[in-house]
């Protein structure tokens, strides 16, 4: 049973910075892509980074290329997110997608997904 659980999420002034974590259990993060994922009120849920499984390969939507930054280890992927603006603020999902990484990140294409956390800026 493969399980996903987020955290780090939070409440930031704009130009901040915050850092998420996310945990997998139930499954080797050896194989396989690891992606970020942002839904804010209203709109659909949008990919912003992913990173294979063996921490090679990152690629950043253009919103967020130059502030954030995606890294895997042997357990868990971060996303370090600075200099945040109002239009980062969303529900962040990081997804698990068993197969190797594709060009585009879509949600159809991730099999396993976390519960999410929260990401305010003010």
């Amino acid at each position: 049973h493969v399980q996903l659980v987020e955290s780090g999420g939070g409440s930031v002034p704009a130009g901040g910075s915050l850092r998420l974590t996310c945990a997998a259990s139930g499954y080797i993060v050896s194989s396989g892509c690891m992606a970020w994922f942002r839904q804010a009120p209203g709109k659909e849920r949008e990919g912003i980074a992913r990173i294979t499984a063996g921490g090679g390969s990152p690629a950043y939507a253009d919103s967020v290329k130059g502030r954030f930054t995606i890294s895997q280890d042997d357990v868990k992927n971060v996303l370090q997110m600075n200099n945040l603006k109002p239009e980062d603020a969303a529900m962040y999902y990081c997804a698990l997608r068993t197969g190797g990484c594709l060009p585009t990140m879509m949600m159809t294409d991730y099999n396993y997904w976390g519960q999410g956390t929260q990401v305010t800026v003010s």
